[in-house]
């Protein structure tokens, strides 16, 4: 069951048509029940107060599957989580009202109910009257801690019953409120969402059967084309594919079915028992809210939230154009929005791994690329070279017979300039025989030499460096206790000279 909003009207718009027989039927919305008529998409003939959904339509409403999870729902997806409700949008909306949204929001709850479903609950949680003695103080806690668990039953009056307490009544503590994104497609792109309950790849395997099969659920109408706009896989073996049926006319044009139009279809009981045997769980309608339905939206707070919480909720809004403030309800919902939001974060992982792999695979072509541009500038060079000898040669024989001009004579000079520069001992001639006999050694030792190369591994290498390292330390440690050793002896010469020339002294 998707989020629903309010009571489901039974009496509002015409959108619950009469199923059709098999094979066609008239123009959505309508009441034509005329049997064997052509599959039209046409507009309701009647155009009272119906609204945007038709009474039959409001389970459809909901929001995306990427709730709390910026950016990452893509409409209006499959509802807030099973059992849960925003329920009536302001229970004193005016019957004017109700006509101008039609379907939209279900029908309001009646004000006397729920006062009275306030005043029980109330009696419920502060003084109940069941035992007529102190066991009522303890009823009244133990209401009180249902109440804020949000399940259970609340026993207050031998005569009333019990009241129910649920996770929408105002009391429940298990509350938060969410950001989900806002759908941006337009009624006439033609989106409907349908979840399957089967795996995405088995979707993706049999997408052509899947096709072939919402065709038949179509009527089989040859004018009439299903395209499969989007897959994307969800979170407990689910997957959401976002689909599109293209009408071609008669005069070779042809326009996507709206998606109310289609919605309205998909929801009739003999075409919903076909879609839920191909394991169609949910469909719904992928258009955006009109600016007045988001006002409706934010103006009134859902059902069991706090005006206080709900009015600090759009002032927390990040990005008001984009997001909407969502009510979560109970532990389940948590999770499932924990469940989508990991499920995303792997997609976002997934694409990440695939731009890193380009990324990789572009760095190579790159690397190759230039690799090619510098052999081609070798050989580009190689063949200027070739092609300028040639023109020495064609123009030595175009000139052979003539005398030399006066300016063929001052370009000789310079070239003879240019040739005695070169030819200097000191200049770039004596460089270039040095440089050209270094590179014929090099040439001929690494052609002697080209069977002992050896390759020494850079750990390898710094071990050594460091053991040489170690051994000259030792070294210079050595030699230093050598000359001091040296310093001593020297020392120890001087002191039995000096004590020999006492002594002879001495004696003498």
């Amino acid at each position: 069951m998707a989020f629903n909003f309010g009571a489901p009207s039974g009496t509002s718009g015409t959108a619950a048509a009469p199923a059709a027989p098999s094979g066609g039927f008239g123009g959505f919305g309508t009441t034509s029940t005329t049997a064997g008529s052509a599959f039209s998409f046409s507009a309701p003939t009647n155009t009272g107060t119906t609204g945007l959904f038709g009474g039959t339509q409001n389970k459809g409403f909901g929001f995306g599957t990427g709730f709390g999870t910026t950016g990452t729902s893509t409409g209006l997806g499959t509802g807030l989580g099973t059992g849960l409700g925003f329920g009536g949008f302001n229970t004193q909306q005016q019957q004017q009202q109700q006509t101008t949204l039609g379907g939209l929001f279900g029908q309001p709850a009646q004000a006397p109910a729920q006062s009275n479903q306030l005043i029980h609950t109330a009696s419920a949680l502060s003084a109940p009257t069941l035992l007529g003695d102190e066991r009522d103080a303890i009823l009244a806690k133990w209401n009180q801690l249902q109440a804020f668990w949000g399940t259970g039953k609340g026993y207050f009056n031998n005569n009333i019953a019990p009241v129910e307490f649920t996770q929408e009544n105002p009391f429940c503590r298990f509350k938060a409120v969410g950001y989900s994104c806002m759908p941006n497609n337009k009624d006439e792109d033609g989106l409907v969402v349908l979840v399957f309950n089967k795996k995405e790849a088995d979707i993706r395997g049999q997408q052509q059967q899947l096709v072939e099969s919402l065709h038949k659920v179509l009527g089989g109408n040859q004018t009439l084309t299903v395209n499969v706009e989007g897959i994307k896989t969800l979170p407990d073996d689910q997957t959401e594919v976002v689909i599109y049926v293209v009408e071609r006319s008669p005069n070779g044009t042809s326009r996507r079915v709206p998606a109310t139009t289609l919605y309205a279809h998909f929801e009739q009981a003999n075409i919903k028992t076909q879609l839920q045997q191909l394991g169609v769980t949910l469909s719904m309608t992928r258009t955006e809210l009109s600016p007045a339905q988001i006002k409706q939206l934010l103006q009134n707070p859902p059902a069991g939230v706090d005006p206080i919480i709900w009015e600090q909720a759009k002032v927390d809004n990040p990005d008001s154009e984009k997001l909407i403030p969502v009510p979560m309800v109970g532990f389940k919902e948590l999770l499932r929005r924990l469940k989508v939001q990991d499920q995303m974060t792997k997609q976002h992982q997934t694409r990440l791994d695939i731009i890193s792999e380009d990324i990789s695979e572009l760095q190579k072509n790159q690397t190759t690329t230039m690799a090619k541009i510098a052999q081609y500038k070798r050989k580009l060079m190689d063949l200027s070279h070739r092609t300028l000898q040639v023109l020495i040669k064609q123009e030595i024989q175009r000139k052979s017979g003539y005398a030399i001009q006066a300016d063929e004579e001052q370009l000789r000079v310079q070239l003879d300039t240019i040739q005695c520069e070169l030819n200097a001992p000191t200049q770039f001639k004596g460089r270039l025989n040095e440089l050209m006999s270094q590179i014929r050694m090099q040439n001929h030792f690494g052609a002697v030499k080209s069977e002992e190369r050896y390759y020494v591994d850079a750990d390898l290498l710094r071990e050594i460096k460091q053991h040489l390292k170690q051994q000259q330390e030792g070294l210079s440690h050595l030699i230093s206790i050598i000359k001091d050793d040296l310093e001593d002896i020297k020392l120890v010469e001087h002191g039995l000279n000096e004590t020999i020339h006492i002594r002879g002294g001495i004696f003498s």
